[in-house]
């Protein structure tokens, strides 16, 4: 079983993966989202979480599926 901890970091990890793969910056992603760099940087490294409205709005900016960003294997 998955800690909810490693659940999370592994959340955020996918989140820079993602935006790495688009060739994105964390400035330019949370410039999209219309947070701020560091809030984004909070989310990617498990220090902070996403609201609903946060998790769809990076899926439609990523273009990915929700559930990419559940994948914790």
């Amino acid at each position: 079983m998955i800690s909810e901890e490693d659940k999370l970091q592994k959340f955020g990890k996918n989140i820079a993966k993602y935006r790495k793969m688009k060739h994105l910056s964390q400035n330019q992603l949370a410039e999209m989202l219309d947070i701020s760099r560091e809030h984004l940087a909070k989310i990617e490294t498990a220090r902070r979480g996403v609201s609903f409205s946060l998790l769809f709005k990076l899926c439609d900016t990523l273009d990915i599926l929700e559930r990419d960003l559940f994948d914790f294997q």
